[in-house]
C-alpha cells in the first residue's frame, strides 16, 4: 500500500521485460474487463447507501494513486479535506479510513464486535501459516482462545520471572558496549536493536537465540517478513485472478515464497531443537525450558507453533523504533532530556543500574515513553479491520466485507485534540488520565477491542526499562559539530515507521558513586 504508481509501474515493468507490445495491451484490458464487470455486478446488487464522503477515484487504481511512500501522513492530509469518516477505493477494495476519536470508538467500542475481523491478504496468509496467529486471523474461536493463552504465557509468574532476567542481561550487555564505544559517536540504533532482540528472542526462542549462526539469520528474514508484510501486493487490491497474474509478472509471488520457505526452515530448526531438548531432559541431561515456544510446543501442531512465535519475535521491530524515537526527540529537547536524567538518577541513587523496582516510580519517564508514542506510534495506522456486517459509523453507511483503517497516527496529531500537537512536550500528560490501554480513542498506539495488540504490557515494561538504564548510565551528546537543530527526523518503513537516518550520538558514562 505504499507504492504510488502501482498499476503503471507494473505495465512499465512489463514493456522493460521487452515483452511483446501485443501482450502487454492484451493483459492491461483482460484487467479492465474483469474490474469494469466485477464493478457493473456489484453496483446493480447495492441499494442506496448514505457513504462517506471521499476524493475521485482513477479508473482501475481508485484511490492507489493517492496513498504514497508515507500512508499515514497522505491519508491524514486527504481526512482534513475529506472528514475523519472517509470512503477510498484502493483498487477494488471499498475502504473507510477512520482518523478521529470519536469515529474510532464506533468503529473499536461501539461496533467493535462487527468490525473486528481482518481482510484476506496474501502475504499474512501464507506467512502465518493460513491465518494461525493472533493479528492477521479473521475473528472468531481461533483468535479468543490464542489471545487468552498469548496473554496468560506472558504473564505467568515463571515466564515474567524469565523476561526480567532476559531485560537485565541485556541492559548490563547493553551498558558495557556502550562504555567500551564511549567516548566515541554511536550508531544508537544498533545497540537498542540488539537489547530489544536479547530479550525478545530469549522470552520467545529460550537459549537458541544466544547463537549467532542463528541471530544473524533470524534478524535477517524477521527484516524480510515485516517489509513483505508492509508491501503492495496486488492480490489484496484487485480480483483475485488478475491480482494473483501481476503478482507473477511483477515477481511479488515469487519472493513471497522465498520468504516463507526461508522463515519455515529457520522455525523448524527452532522446533526441533526444542523437541530434542525436551528428550533430554527426560532423561536427566538438561534443565526444565521456560521460553513461549517450549509452552507451545506441548498445546499445539507444528503451524500453529510457528505463526505465534513468528508474532512474538516481530515485536523487536516496534519495541527498538519507539526507543529510538524517545531518544532523538530528546536530543533535541535538551530540558526535557536533563528533567528526565534528574528524576532518574534521584530515584536510582548510586547504585550501578537502574533495577525493576526503580522504574515503577519513573514518572516523567512514563510520560516521555507517552509523548513519543504518541507522536510515533509502532504502528502510524493500525492493523486493517473488516467489517462482519453493515454498521454507521458517524452517519455514514459501512457494508459489510469494507475494509476499515484506523489512523492513530492522525489522531495523534489532531489539533482539535491535543494543544501543539507537533511539540514533543511529556508534560502534557501530567496529570491526566490519558493512557494507552484502549479506554482513550484520543491516544491508540496499540489499538483498542478485541484486536489491541496483547504485548502492550510486555512491550512497554521493556521500553522503560532499557531507556532507564541508558539514560541513568550515560550523559549523551551529538557528536562534533553536529546541531540539534540539523538533525533530521525523517521517516521510513512500510508496515513500522521509524527514523530514516540513523541516531549518532556521544555517550558518556555517568559517575556514579558505586
Amino acid at each position: 500500500m505504499t507504492a504510488a504508481a502501482l498499476f503503471p509501474g507494473f505495465l512499465l515493468q512489463l514493456q522493460q521485460w521487452r515483452l511483446p507490445e501485443t501482450f502487454v495491451v492484451a493483459v492491461a484490458l483482460s484487467l479492465v474487463s474483469i474490474l469494469s464487470w466485477s464493478r457493473t455486478r456489484r453496483s446493480r446488487r447495492r441499494p442506496a447507501l448514505n457513504l462517506p464522503p471521499g476524493p475521485q477515484t482513477l479508473p482501475l487504481l481508485g484511490n492507489l494513486h493517492q496513498i504514497g511512500a508515507l500512508p499515514h501522513r497522505r491519508l491524514g492530509a486527504l481526512a482534513r479535506q475529506h472528514g475523519p469518516v472517509m470512503l477510498l477505493r484502493l483498487g477494488s477494495v471499498q475502504t473507510v479510513v477512520v482518523s478521529s476519536p470519536e469515529a474510532a470508538r464506533e468503529v473499536m467500542k461501539t461496533h467493535d464486535v462487527h468490525c473486528c475481523s481482518r481482510p484476506a491478504m496474501s502475504g499474512p496468509r501464507q506467512l502465518t501459516y493460513e491465518y494461525k496467529d493472533v493479528a492477521f486471523a479473521p475473528y472468531g474461536d481461533h483468535v479468543r482462545d490464542m489471545r487468552k493463552l498469548f496473554i496468560l504465557e506472558l504473564l505467568s509468574m515463571r515466564r515474567v520471572q524469565a523476561a526480567w532476567d532476559a531485560r537485565v542481561a541485556q541492559a548490563g550487555k547493553l551498558v558495557l558496549n556502550l562504555t567500551r564505544a564511549g567516548p566515541n559517536p554511536v550508531a544508537l540504533n544498533d545497540h537498542i536493536f540488539s537489547a530489544v532482540d536479547g530479550i525478545n528472542g530469549t522470552v520467545v526462542f529460550g537459549e537458541i537465540y544466544g547463537t549467532e549462526h542463528f541471530n544473524l539469520q533470524f534478524l535477517n528474514i524477521l527484516s524480510e517478513v515485516m517489509d513483505m508484510l508492509g508491501s503492495f501486493s496486488a492480490e489484496d487490491f484487485f480480483p483475485s485472478t488478475a491480482g494473483r497474474l501481476i503478482d507473477r509478472l511483477t515477481g511479488v509471488t515469487a519472493r513471497r515464497d522465498r520468504i516463507f520457505q526461508r522463515l519455515n526452515e529457520l522455525l523448524e530448526e527452532v522446533i526441533d531443537g526444542h523437541l530434542n531438548t525436551a528428550h533430554n531432559e527426560q532423561l536427566g541431561d538438561g534443565k526444565r525450558r521456560s521460553d513461549l515456544v517450549q509452552a507451545l510446543i506441548g498445546l499445539f501442531k507444528d503451524n500453529n507453533v510457528k505463526a505465534m512465535t513468528l508474532l512474538s519475535a516481530a515485536l523487536t521491530l516496534p519495541l527498538y523504533i519507539t526507543m529510538v524515537w524517545a531518544m532523538a526527540e530528546m536530543i533535541q529537547h535538551p530540558s526535557v532530556l536533563k528533567s528526565v536524567q534528574d528524576e532518574i538518577r534521584a530515584v536510582v541513587g548510586g547504585k550501578e543500574m537502574a533495577s525493576p523496582d526503580d522504574v515503577s516510580k519513573l514518572k516523567l519517564l512514563k510520560m516521555v515513553v507517552k509523548e513519543t508514542l504518541r507522536m510515533h506510534p509502532p504502528l502510524t495506522l493500525l492493523l486493517p479491520r473488516e467489517t462482519i456486517q453493515q454498521v454507521d459509523i458517524k452517519g455514514y453507511d459501512v457494508p459489510a466485507n469494507t475494509r476499515i483503517i484506523v489512523n492513530a497516527w492522525a489522531i495523534g496529531r489532531d489539533p482539535d485534540i491535543w494543544k501543539d500537537p507537533e511539540e514533543f512536550n511529556p508534560e502534557r500528560f501530567m496529570g491526566s488520565d490519558v493512557d494507552f490501554n484502549g479506554a482513550n480513542f484520543e491516544f491508540l498506539p496499540f489499538g483498542s477491542g478485541r484486536r489491541i495488540c496483547p504485548g502492550m504490557a510486555m512491550a512497554v515494561t521493556n521500553i522503560e526499562f532499557i531507556l532507564a538504564n541508558l539514560l541513568y548510565c550515560f550523559d549523551w551528546e551529538l557528536p562534533e559539530g553536529a546541531r540539534k537543530e540539523d538533525m533530521s527526523m525523517q521517516e521510513a518503513g512500510s508496515l513500522a515507521f521509524h527514523k530514516k537516518t540513523p541516531l549518532l550520538l556521544v555517550p558518556r558514562r555517568y559517575q556514579t558513586s558505586h
